[in-house]
């Protein structure tokens, strides 16, 4: 099977078990009425993250634009062009760790933003692969994927509140089941985490294959990743985690645990199997 359909395919898999996830809480704990309400205060909150996510990422990081005579800017233009792309907004971060990630609503609407830190361990060839892993994620609109998946998260969130405060549910509504219902209310936000966290998952995959396509060869990619994961671990970058699925390679780098089930990137192992087809070079474990 194609890898980029079966990606597709369990982003699809994961956003319908999202769905049923809050129609199940939302019945068990408020009802109809209560899986409305929920659904509605989440999708508020996430319109507003979707209109001005971009704008709060680029402040969080102190990020500054570049124009053509920068190095970034060149490489990404011409990324862009090949990828028949709008080009987007660059920016550069002042921070020594190194890391970048794509933002922006849409095609129209994408900024690309990478670290000093990133700039100054990598060579053309490898920025060239992760400019072309975060132009991958604005041509197949994963921030809108991930604004979904957020808005039905969320709406398992709101519904503990609901339960609190008596939810839409009356006490004599035939099938009432509190029991289940403070069980949802346990379960359901870990539940919802996981399913995102596989969801973006997926997204890295498809991105890393068409990114590396984009800047003609998977070893670019691939040995830039490599020294992303190394340097990280020296250089961790202190970002709020909500940001986590934003950034190339995840910012804090917590020891393999079970906590590992949320992570939103699959392992770096994994990524450089799916670039190259091994597990691990070894090329620069010496940076480390």
């Amino acid at each position: 099977m194609n890898s980029k359909f079966y990606n597709n395919f369990k982003t699809a898999l994961f956003l319908g078990a999202l769905t049923g996830l809050v129609l199940l809480a939302g019945q068990l704990i408020g009802g109809r009425q209560g899986v409305i309400v929920a659904l509605g205060i989440a999708a508020v909150s996430n319109f507003v993250a979707y209109f001005y996510s971009d704008k709060i990422a680029l402040m969080s990081m102190g990020a500054r634009e570049v124009g053509p005579d920068h190095e970034l800017y060149k490489i990404t233009a011409e990324l862009a062009q090949k990828a028949n792309l709008p080009m987007p907004r660059v920016y550069v971060a002042p921070v020594e760790a190194p890391n970048a990630f794509a933002t922006g609503r849409n095609p129209q609407h994408a900024a690309v933003c990478a670290t000093e830190g990133l700039l100054q361990i990598l060579d053309r060839n490898e920025v060239a692969g992760v400019m072309g892993h975060e132009l991958a994620h604005v041509k197949h609109r994963d921030i809108l994927i991930q604004s979904v998946a957020a808005t039905i998260g969320g709406a398992i969130s709101s519904l503990p509140y609901l339960f609190m405060w008596g939810g839409a549910r009356s006490d004599d509504e035939e099938g009432a089941n509190p029991f289940a219902g403070l069980l949802i209310l346990i379960l359901g936000p870990i539940a919802a985490a996981l399913i995102q966290a596989a969801i973006s998952r997926s997204r890295e995959y498809n991105a890393d294959t068409e990114g590396a396509a984009l800047a003609g060869d998977p070893m670019y990619l691939a040995s830039a990743l490599e020294k992303l994961h190394l340097y990280s671990k020296r250089i961790p970058l202190d970002a709020n985690p909500a940001y986590n699925s934003m950034f190339i390679v995840t910012p804090l780098n917590p020891l393999r645990s079970v906590a590992n089930m949320f992570d939103t990137h699959p392992p770096i192992e994994k990524r450089l199997a799916n670039l190259i087809g091994r597990e691990t070079t070894g090329m620069f474990r010496h940076a480390a």
